[in-house]
């Protein structure tokens, strides 16, 4: 009698589970097409193959997106550089830092709205504003400094505009000169402005993709998806998340003023006689030009490995390369092996967090149609941690006079990232098995 009792306490569960999953399922008119009962061959995948124009144009949209918010976001350093030698000269590094930090903390913080509003196929609103945004707050950091010489920074109008406002449009989509500051800072402006609006006209969603429009937009559940936090994997990946945004951004931030620091390269006009020298500008063009070959490549071995294996791997070898190959990179050529290597594998680390979390929500459409609502709560969990990594880096270098905190935090920052990884890993293979034990039954 206990056992059927147990067996129907059990019953109820599963039935009550099943109906709020559905519950927060619509399926589209798109659900009725067929469904391979088994995972797709590589012959599947390749006539499956795009071959109209759109979705080429759509990915390319999805680049610019990526250019005008990320993009900008890993060039922060060029800004942090010339705020330390020009505009707010003598000011606590953390202070900069902050500027970036914020950024940062903004895109993440709101994600998980874009994330919802995403599912529910509002992308192109999402578009609009962000372009507008990002638009206005770059133009009024070309105008709140004076005329961007010495010490005429204003820091409170320049965290306003280009850390909360600029990042407040950087969420909706997820450098410098050496002369005039100002004008350099429109330029970008028109940059960023064109990328924006060209993005709105060309990154549209996959048709085919089901969308999830909630019955009561003011309901809690629509924008926090409880079941989540029951999901090992999810909270496993979303804590390595929140360990690689308290790390991985004080390397951006930190390399120009390291190198100029340590005398490896130069800032303002060349060395005379100096052959060899290199501008502070060309490592991080350098190290965020690498990140291409990463994220491209990382997209290739995902298919065959796995995305949170991958995942873990590249995170594993970027600590490691903080750790060893940074601190002990005393000249330019290694310097230079530093930015190239790091920014192949950093690319693929920042670039595959949403393909791990579609990896861990399956391959069901019930499930991957929750991909932006989890994604989005994964990030702004991250948030917070983003805020403070880059303002802890910059306080350890005035409080130490060196970047040996700097490094040694970003590379354990980055092991630890990986150690949770490997929980997701563990947690995402034991829902599976238990998945296909449910099948057999």
């Amino acid at each position: 009698m206990a056992h059927s009792t147990e067996n129907a306490h059990s019953d109820r569960r599963r039935t009550e589970s099943n109906s709020s999953e559905k519950e927060l399922y619509q399926p589209s008119t798109l659900d009725s097409l067929p469904v391979l009962s088994s995972s797709p061959t590589p012959e599947d995948v390749e006539r499956d193959w795009p071959t109209g124009w759109r979705p080429y144009t759509s990915l390319f949209g999805c680049f610019l997106l990526m250019y005008t918010s990320w993009g900008l976001v890993n060039a922060y350093g060029t800004f942090a550089s010339y705020y330390s030698e020009s505009l707010f000269r003598g000011d606590d590094l953390m202070l900069s830092n902050l500027i970036g930090s914020t950024q940062c903390f903004v895109i993440l913080f709101f994600s998980f709205i874009v994330g919802r509003l995403l599912d529910a196929n509002h992308s192109r609103e999402l578009l609009m504003a962000g372009s507008v945004i990002v638009t206005i707050g770059m133009f009024m950091l070309s105008i709140s400094n004076g005329n961007g010489g010495l010490d005429q920074g204003n820091y409170g109008l320049t965290w306003l505009t280009q850390g909360l406002v600029t990042g407040l449009g950087m969420s909706c989509f997820f450098v410098s000169s050496s002369q005039s500051f100002n004008n350099a800072v429109r330029y970008v402006t028109i940059v960023l402005s064109v990328s924006s609006f060209a993005a709105v006209l060309l990154a549209r969603p996959n048709p085919a993709h089901p969308f999830r429009s909630p019955k009561k937009w003011m309901s809690k559940r629509t924008w926090v998806d409880t079941s989540a936090f029951r999901d090992g994997a999810f909270c496993c990946f979303t804590a390595s998340i929140c360990a690689l945004f308290l790390g991985f951004y004080c390397v951006f931030f930190s390399l120009e003023e390291w190198a100029a620091t340590n005398g490896i390269a130069y800032k303002g006009t060349s060395p005379p006689g100096d052959r060899m020298a290199l501008s502070t500008y060309w490592l991080l063009s350098i190290m965020n030009g690498c990140s291409t070959f990463g994220r491209l490549s990382s997209a290739w071995l995902c298919d065959k490995f796995g995305a949170v294996n991958v995942h873990m791997t590249v995170t594993i070898v970027s600590s490691i390369l903080c750790l060893f190959l940074w601190t002990f990179a005393k000249t330019l050529a290694p310097a230079l092996v530093f930015a190239i290597l790091f920014g192949a594998f950093s690319g693929a680390v920042i670039g595959l967090p949403s393909a791990s979390m579609a990896a861990i929500l399956g391959e069901k459409p019930e499930r991957q149609a929750k991909l932006g609502h989890w994604v989005g709560m994964m990030y702004t969990a991250a948030a917070p941690f983003a805020l403070v990594g880059p303002v802890i880096s910059g306080h350890l270098v005035t409080e130490y006079k060196t970047y040996l905190g700097v490094q040694i935090w970003s590379g354990m920052c980055l092991l630890l990232s990986a150690g949770f990884m490997a929980g997701a890993v563990f947690f995402k293979r034991r829902n599976e098995m238990s998945s296909d034990s449910d099948e057999k039954v």
